[in-house]
């Protein structure tokens, strides 16, 4: 009996539930928590993303960045790699979506392994430049 996309839809909802209860996301939500907390990895990380706002605008504008915002980049990426909670909320987005990756491939294995649908419509191969 063929299934509507709603049933579909509903089974994707449960699933969704059952992620909440994961361990991966418990800790990829206390991680996320413990930046938003702390003063200085939310500094560095907005910094970041000024600099980086910064620069883009300046090459849309046909300006290259100068070596005092390259400098200034790559010292705030160290201090950003090296922050210990960031460094811990970069693991568990790492493993969160590996997780997620894993759900993906499981959904997507009963696809490849179904026999190929017959092409409907013209055939395009007798068709100049096709």
């Amino acid at each position: 009996m063929p299934v509507d996309t709603q049933q579909i839809l509903d089974e994707a909802a449960k699933i969704g539930e059952l992620l909440l209860q994961h361990p991966t996301i418990a800790r990829y939500k206390q991680a996320r928590k413990a930046v938003e907390e702390d003063p200085e990895a939310t500094r560095l990380l907005g910094e970041l993303d000024r600099q980086v706002d910064a620069i883009t605008r300046q090459r849309q504008s046909g300006i290259a960045p100068t070596d005092a915002q390259q400098q200034t980049m790559e010292s705030l990426q160290n201090k950003i790699v090296s922050h210990i909670k960031i460094k811990a909320l970069n693991m568990a987005q790492v493993e969160f979506i590996d997780l997620l990756r894993k759900i993906t491939q499981t959904i997507q294995r009963p696809l490849s392994d179904a026999p190929a649908a017959p092409a409907s419509g013209p055939r395009l191969s007798g068709i100049a430049g096709a």
